[in-house]
């Protein structure tokens, strides 16, 4: 028996009865002059490759927050795959109705509408983070040529790290068209932002507009230019107002931002909240089209000045149903638009040895 057929017997289901008797039809009855669904009316489903901590956080929020008609899971461990599985459907009673599987076979995994890639090889101690990645693209020609065959119109977003390489990666083994290829990127990073700014201000981060670009790493770039308040210019309001500011301090202000996954990790072993209700932004406005702006990790050649080759890298972009609509032309500052170059070229040095 395949494991997708071992699995399937515990997906939602109405076929409880001896023998697979359909037993809803005892409960309802249709009425008179009905028309049958509409065959145009497909479910909404989405699929979490990897049920580790990033992934489950992932599912947990999309189940919560009723993003999806199906979800299904992958993974290549079964007995975690099928308690985790178990764990989510034990839930039905306190959640959006929602058919929730899992399968080591990416069959399960078929007219997906967005697949989300969490899985990556963990690092082993002493292992270079080349030979890493070496692992984890290994890993990516095992995982995004069956999600695109199974699901050949789906978006597909790229949570594991590095994201913006692995986002690089997957377009290539896919042969999607770059619009529906995406990466996390800096979505988180510019929460982060966005918070602290909010914090040293004392106002609500959501009447804060901060984007950090780039990599997601140590290379991002913080563009304080285009910082607004209740859409109040932050640094220009500053300077009209003659208050002073330290460099140093908006400086310290963006390795918080960096350093901060790093805390998460130092204090509890993981980060998986935070990217959890990130992720779920995302599958939120690509899949309800609801045409919003995030950062995040989006093919850049050929936009401000990135050239030299095809990198992925965290720009706003405005997504919607078909993925990446466009990208904001925002104005940098020259020594914005200097460190994004940079930190392209950073990007670009770590693919060049890859061999994709």
């Amino acid at each position: 028996m395949s494991p997708l057929v071992a699995m399937k017997k515990t997906a939602s289901s109405s076929y409880l009865g001896p023998g697979g008797l359909d037993l809803s039809k005892s409960f309802f009855t249709p009425i008179s002059g009905g028309s049958p669904p509409s065959p145009t009316k497909r479910p909404t489903k989405i699929t979490v490759v990897g049920v580790g901590n990033v992934g489950m956080a992932i599912a947990q929020t999309i189940l919560t927050q009723d993003l999806a008609d199906e979800l299904a899971l992958v993974d290549a461990k079964e007995d975690k795959l099928r308690g985790e599985m178990l764990d989510l459907q034990h839930a039905a009673a306190f959640l959006p109705r929602t058919k929730i599987q899992a399968s080591v076979d990416y069959a399960a995994t078929a007219n997906s509408d967005l697949c989300i890639v969490t899985a990556g090889a963990r690092q082993n101690p002493g292992e270079s983070r080349l030979n890493l990645l070496q692992r984890n693209v290994a890993l990516f020609r095992h995982i995004v040529p069956p999600l695109a065959e199974h699901s050949p119109d789906c978006i597909i977003m790229v949570v594991s790290n590095p994201v913006d390489v692995l986002t690089y990666v997957a377009w290539r083994l896919s042969g999607f068209p770059a619009n529906r290829v995406i990466g996390s990127g800096t979505n988180l990073d510019s929460s982060r932002f966005r918070f602290l700014i909010a914090d040293h201000l004392d106002v609500n981060a959501q009447d804060v507009q901060a984007y950090i670009v780039g990599e997601h790493g140590d290379s991002s770039v913080a563009l304080w230019s285009s910082i607004s308040v209740g859409g109040v210019p932050l640094l220009s309001s500053l300077e009209r107002q003659q208050i002073a500011y330290e460099k140093e301090t908006l400086k310290s202000i963006h390795k918080e931002v960096v350093q901060s996954a790093y805390e998460v990790i130092r204090l509890k072993g993981y980060t998986s909240w935070a990217i959890g209700y990130s992720a779920a932004s995302l599958a939120r406005t690509l899949l309800r089209d609801q045409r919003r702006i995030h950062p995040v990790s989006v093919l850049a050649k050929g936009l401000y000045g990135i050239d030299g080759g095809e990198v992925f890298l965290s720009l706003p972009a405005q997504l919607g149903r078909n993925g990446v609509l466009g990208v904001t032309n925002l104005h940098l500052t020259d020594e914005e638009a200097q460190q994004l170059r940079t930190s392209a070229r950073t990007i670009m040095e770590v693919q060049s040895q890859l061999g994709i």
